[in-house]
């Protein structure tokens, strides 16, 4: 059995990041049980305010277009597994994703290592383990040197991270 949002929450926002964020940091996640299709949204945010937000139907849309235009691609040699893993990572790449998404990279996030989890291909398990306690003042310049190579998003959590340590060195 998995866990539950609460207390994967409770991971993300208290035990599992850095002192300077604990308190500024929220994760959101909801699933519309009333809606047609029982979907919902995760949003990111930061100081009480939505830095970040996606929903199923912006994870659709991105996969959708990203297969239509790549599925050529498909033929080269991949399986079909491999391929949609693909076409979901560069969705998320783009900030489409859902809250299972989301609650799959943290699951990936929660059982492998931290610099397994800061090269991660997918960038919520990127954002999760740059917000990480356990990324310390030696590992801080290899997050900066990162930042270039983050999609938009994404680039804002890495700022926060960097911004948040040097305040509380300073």
């Amino acid at each position: 059995m998995g866990i539950s949002f609460s207390a994967m929450r409770k991971l993300l926002e208290q035990e599992n990041i850095c002192d300077a964020l604990k308190g500024r940091v929220r994760y959101f996640a909801t699933r519309y049980r009333k809606s047609h299709d029982e979907m919902g949204r995760v949003a990111i945010l930061v100081d009480e305010v939505e830095v970040m937000k996606s929903s199923w139907f912006a994870w659709s849309q991105k996969t959708h277009d990203i297969y239509h235009a790549t599925r050529s691609a498909h033929n080269k040699g991949l399986t079909f597994e491999e391929y949609w893993n693909k076409v979901d990572i560069e969705a998320h790449t783009q900030g489409g994703f859902d809250q299972f998404c989301f609650y799959n990279a943290f699951h990936k996030y929660h059982n492998q290592s931290i610099d397994d989890s800061l090269s991660d291909d997918d960038p919520i398990i990127r954002l999760f383990a740059v917000l990480d306690k356990r990324i310390g003042k030696r590992r801080l310049p290899v997050i900066r040197e990162a930042i270039e190579n983050q999609p938009d998003w994404l680039k804002p959590f890495y700022q926060l991270r960097l911004s948040a340590e040097k305040e509380k060195i300073t």
